[in-house]
């Protein structure tokens, strides 16, 4: 009977990893605002060009404001855009999608109308 509960610990462990990753890609509206699966406020930023397929938050930018991760199914309206160091960021209507680390609970948009270039997603 040892051997079999020894291995739970890894078992339980592998199984809330798998839960998160499968959790990370929901993307919901809630209260008419665009929010992950954790319920936090995403936002799109001014100076990123719609359907360009690029985003230009990088650097102290990317810190502050981190990218949404890109599932491997999309589906419109959602699209990927490819960062400059090859990884995939969600995007919403060609726009790029991001979460703001000032951002400490569900709910919270601390972060809309930042420097009156970023904004919540509610259309």
């Amino acid at each position: 009977m040892k051997p079999i509960f020894a291995c739970l610990p890894v078992l339980f462990a592998s199984l809330l990893g798998g839960a998160s990753a499968m959790a990370a890609d929901g993307l919901v509206k809630t209260d008419g605002i665009l929010v992950n699966s954790a319920g936090m406020t995403v936002y799109t930023f001014d100076k990123d060009v719609a359907n360009s397929g690029k985003s230009v938050c990088n650097g102290a930018c990317l810190t502050a404001w981190p990218a949404v991760a890109a599932p491997q199914d999309v589906k419109p309206p959602y699209s990927v855009v490819t960062r400059d160091d090859g990884s995939k960021q969600l995007a919403y209507h060609g726009k790029p999608l991001y979460l703001f680390v000032q951002d400490q609970k569900a709910g919270d948009r601390n972060g809309d109308n930042a420097k009156q270039l970023w904004h919540v997603v509610s259309d």
